[in-house]
């Protein structure tokens, strides 16, 4: 497992390794080491148990996540919860984050529409996610979508083909799978299925779950 960092990308965070996850998210909260934090209502830091066995890293915080200062509790957040039931996995026993800890969007009139983080906003977030990983110390790390495979696996993942397939990453496994966010943008037209998606979802998630009891 990667050790905690003692460099942090903000100049102004604390140069020391944080002893635990509280003090961590303190840090992170005063982070500016990208122009993310000028619009935002603040860094969404991760939750769950501090030694969860499965931490679930997803791509960034939404409006609704923005708005209440927590992890996957807007619509994705809400199938999340619905596929982990299905696949026997309670929500309280994982730890969730995501791989870019300020929400990246445009307005179109009042509205707040969600924008691919770039690979700046990725990199400059990557300190804290790594600290969260060695604090926590999973035994299975399941990565949402193409942004948190591609944060952790580097730019060539594709998520189409390396879906639900274990793989060794540091001292634990690594499982990706899709963004929730997928299976509610799903687009009949082009031969997107929901129920299928939720489906080959559910599938993956159970899988990492098997690998919590090998």
């Amino acid at each position: 497992m990667t050790e905690p960092l003692d460099l942090f990308p903000d100049e102004a965070a604390e140069a020391t390794p944080a002893p635990d996850l509280e003090t961590l998210r303190e840090r992170a909260a005063a982070c500016t080491a990208c122009e993310l934090h000028h619009d935002t209502t603040g860094t969404v830091f991760g939750s769950g148990p501090p030694q969860a066995r499965l931490v679930m890293v997803g791509e960034q915080p939404g409006d609704q996540e923005d708005r209440q200062g927590a992890p996957f509790v807007g619509p994705a957040g809400r199938l999340l919860d619905e596929a982990l039931e299905s696949a026997g996995i309670a929500r309280d026993d994982a730890y969730v984050t995501n791989a870019v800890k300020h929400f990246n969007f445009r307005y179109q009139g009042k509205r707040r529409i969600h924008e691919t983080p770039k690979a700046g906003h990725i990199k400059a977030c990557r300190p804290w996610l790594d600290a969260e990983l060695a604090l926590v110390r999973p035994q299975v790390l399941l990565t949402l979508g193409a942004t948190a495979g591609k944060a952790l696996l580097g730019s060539s993942f594709r998520i189409t083909a390396e879906r639900g397939e274990p793989r060794p990453w540091n001292d634990l496994t690594l499982v990706p799978t899709i963004h929730p966010s997928a299976i509610l943008r799903a687009d009949p037209g082009r031969g997107q299925d929901r129920d299928e998606m939720m489906e080959g979802f559910v599938a993956d998630l159970r899988r990492a779950g098997e690998l919590l009891h090998a």
